[in-house]
C-alpha cells in the first residue's frame, strides 16, 4: 500500500511531530526533512542536549511552546500551520517515573492522546495521524510473540497509560472515521537517548568512564529491541500507507526486529561493541516489569512493505559511535 505514495507526498507537506526532543523524535523529525517536508514540533521542555538542540536539527523546524495535553494550544498549532500529517510521539516513557507518579504518565500520556486526536478531529487539513502506542499496552500476555491481534491489558500505570492511548485512537477511527494508525513497538536504542536509566545508554555510560553497569532487574528479562532509525522509517511507512488507502484507519501495526535477547544478553552485546568488558552489577529493584515481551510484525511486513534493515550489532556500533562523539569533551 505504501508503494502507492510517491516520494513528491512529503514535498512542502505541513507535518506536525509531538515529542520531538526524545530520541525517537529526532531521527524521525531529520528523516521527514530529507524528504522535504515542511516539520513543525510541539515543545513543552526546551533540552539542549537533545539531538533535535544538540545538532541544530530546531534551525530547520518550526517549533510551537506548549503541553500536549492542551487542546486549546494544539488546535492554534494545528490550524495555523495548516497540518495535514501528524505524529504523536510525546509520552512519560519511563517506568520508574510512572510508578513513583501515575498522574503525571496518565495527564500525559491519556490525556494528551485524546486532546491532540480531538484537536485533529475538529481540523479541516489533517488527513493522516499516526499514534505511537507500545509493546506495553498488551500488557503480561501467556502467548509470545504478540499479534495486533493480542488483547490490551495493561495493569500496571505506563502500561496501562498505553492501553488507554491505544483504545482512544481505536475510538476516533471507529466513531469520527478519524484517520488514524496505531504503531506499536518494542524498545528502541540509538544515538541521542538520555534516558541514562534505559538500559542502552545508562550501560554504554557506564563502560565508557569504567564503570560497572548497573542492572535494575534480575537480568533474565526479554525485550525486543529496534534501532531507532529502523524506527522512524517505520512511521513514515504508516503514514503513508493511511495516505494511500483509507481502510488502514484504526489499525495498529507492530515493528520489531525479531530477535528478542535477555537484559544480560544485551548488556554483553553492548560490551563488545565499546570494547570494555565489566561485570554488571544486578540490582534486582525492577518492580512492575513484565518478565517477556516481544513481538511478530508479519502484518507491518506484509501490508506497508517495512522490515528493519539495521541488525542488533551493527545497530549498537552506530550508537557506541554517536555517544562516543557525544561524550567526547568529557571523557
Amino acid at each position: 500500500m505504501a508503494d502507492l505514495v510517491g516520494p513528491e507526498f512529503w514535498h512542502d507537506r505541513p507535518v506536525l511531530v509531538t515529542g520531538a526532543t526524545g530520541l525517537l523524535g529526532g531521527w524521525l523529525v531529520e528523516a521527514l526533512l530529507s524528504r522535504g517536508a515542511s516539520v513543525v514540533c510541539l515543545v513543552r521542555d526546551g533540552v539542549p542536549a537533545s539531538r533535535l538542540y544538540r545538532e541544530d536539527i530546531v534551525r530547520r523546524i518550526v517549533t510551537c511552546q506548549g503541553d500536549i495535553a492542551d487542546q486549546a494550544v494544539l488546535e492554534r498549532v494545528v490550524g495555523e500551520h495548516e497540518v495535514r500529517t501528524v505524529f504523536h510521539l510525546a509520552a512519560q516513557t519511563i517506568v520508574g517515573i510512572a510508578n513513583r507518579n501515575p498522574v503525571s504518565t496518565f495527564q500525559t500520556n491519556i490525556a494528551g492522546t485524546w486532546s491532540l486526536l480531538e484537536a485533529c478531529r475538529r481540523s479541516p487539513l489533517v488527513s493522516e495521524i499516526v499514534i505511537a502506542s507500545s509493546d506495553k499496552a498488551y500488557g503480561e500476555q501467556m502467548q509470545l510473540p504478540y499479534r495486533e491481534d493480542t488483547p490490551l491489558q495493561g495493569r500496571s500505570p505506563y502500561d496501562v497509560s498505553k492501553s488507554c492511548a491505544d483504545l482512544i485512537a481505536q475510538s476516533y477511527a471507529a466513531t469520527w472515521a478519524t484517520p488514524v494508525v496505531i504503531t506499536r513497538c518494542g524498545n528502541f536504542y540509538g544515538g541521542g537517548d538520555l534516558n541514562w536509566n534505559r538500559l542502552v545508554p545508562g550501560t554504554i555510560r557506564a563502560l565508557l568512564v569504567g564503570d560497572r553497569p548497573l542492572i535494575r532487574s534480575d537480568g533474565t528479562f526479554v525485550r525486543d529491541y529496534l534501532y531507532v532509525e529502523d524506527a522512524a522509517e517505520a512511521y513514515i511507512r504508516a503514514a503513508e500507507a493511511l495516505a494511500a488507502d483509507r481502510t488502514c484507519s484504526g489499525r495498529a501495526y507492530n515493528f520489531s526486529l525479531g530477535r528478542p535477547r535477555t537484559v544480560l544478553e544485551m548488556v554483553s552485546l553492548v560490551a563488545a561493541a565499546t570494547g570494555v568488558e565489566l561485570e554488571p552489577v544486578i540490582l534486582d529493584e525492577a518492580t512492575n516489569e513484565i518478565p517477556a515481551q516481544y513481538l511478530d510484525s508479519t502484518r507491518a511486513r506484509r501490508e506497508l512493505g517495512w522490515k528493519p534493515t539495521v541488525g542488533l550489532e551493527q545497530g549498537l556500533r552506530r550508537t557506541v559511535d554517536w555517544y562516543r562523539n557525544h561524550f567526547k569533551d568529557v571523557l
